[in-house]
């Protein structure tokens, strides 16, 4: 099969030294569901160290229907370790509460490891009053200026969309969403087109660390690494505006028990790397390996409270 522009194959040497294991595959391709950008890096990043698992790993993008053609093509894809997928936990967790119809459910997939996390960040721009520097204060502006109480994220149906629609729910507001792709956003918000963004930390760290932008609050359970000196949401007074975005590896139901061992014994040996170290830190995510078990329960924790969350907001799902 043809390997799409967006692919790299990342060849380890084909001599294996007397006493090292054999790869498990000769060639494995990891989908993901974006255009280049974050995801496929951080794929890339990790793949490139686990010479053991396979002789050679295709990082390739399948872009489509908001991430799903990827997830669909691992769910109907080989039992045998060839094909894995690298998603955001949101495509299992949160997209069966969005799509009335969707041809896949997290029972279709068995969670290996996630490798990393991000944190989102809600940033201002000149559209509002430079003394506004809390959440408080942005929440203050907003029920004195409605018509411009604007928030743009990466797109309708995202977790950041939900989270801003929370924020104006519980803070007695109308918080009005504007949808763009990717990270046009932040560029808007800079522009003083829409008052605020919420957005991964990655896509506008840049602007922030300028002062294009100013970051009021992130929706780790922690400060980020990145961004330590702005308080999290829980520290601003919102609790339950939690989001954290976790990057991780999932192989089609039914592979065995072996292979599925074999690929999260690879993952975790790559996140040790200092290679992966100092590449997720440039990607600005945090290493997070959550694997097995642990990351079963994960999916099953956060599936139910984004249904809670989604049902909230009067969000009605879509085709």
């Amino acid at each position: 099969m043809a390997v799409s522009a967006g692919s790299a194959a990342i060849a380890a040497a084909g001599f294996v030294p007397q006493g090292l294991a054999q790869p498990r595959v000769k060639v494995a391709r990891i989908l993901t569901g974006y255009m280049p950008g974050l995801p496929d890096a951080a794929a890339r990043l990790v793949a490139g160290q686990m010479r053991e698992y396979a002789s050679s790993m295709v990082v390739e993008t399948r872009p489509g229907a908001s991430g799903r053609v990827a997830v669909e093509a691992v769910k109907y894809a080989s039992v045998d370790g060839s094909v894995i997928l690298f998603a955001p936990l949101g495509f299992i967790t949160l997209f069966p509460h969005v799509y009335k119809t969707l041809s896949y459910q997290p029972q279709d997939f068995i969670p290996v490891s996630t490798v990393a996390s991000s944190a989102n960040v809600l940033t201002v721009g000149p559209k509002v009053p430079g003394d506004v520097r809390t959440l408080g204060d942005f929440v203050a502006w907003c029920r004195a200026n409605p018509r411009d109480a604007t928030y743009g994220t990466a797109g309708v149906g995202t977790s950041l969309h939900f989270i801003g629609a929370m924020l104006g729910r519980m803070a007695g507001f109308e918080f009005v969403h504007v949808p763009y792709q990717g990270r046009a956003a932040a560029h808007d918000v800079q522009k003083g087109t829409i008052a605020s963004a919420i957005l991964p930390i990655g896509s506008t760290l840049g602007l922030v660390e300028a002062g294009a932008l100013r970051a009021l609050a992130t929706t780790g359970p922690h400060r980020s690494l990145f961004l330590a000196d702005v308080p999290t949401m829980a520290e601003a007074g919102y609790p339950e505006l939690q989001d954290v975005t976790w990057f991780g590896f999932f192989l089609p139901a039914k592979t065995p028990t072996d292979i599925v061992e074999s690929l999260d014994g690879g993952i975790q040996e790559a996140l040790r790397a200092d290679e992966v170290k100092s590449g997720m830190a440039k990607l600005s995510v945090e290493i997070d390996a959550i694997s097995k078990g642990d990351f079963a329960r994960l999916i099953a924790s956060e599936s139910d409270r984004w249904k809670t969350i989604v049902q909230a907001t009067g969000f009605v799902p879509t085709d």
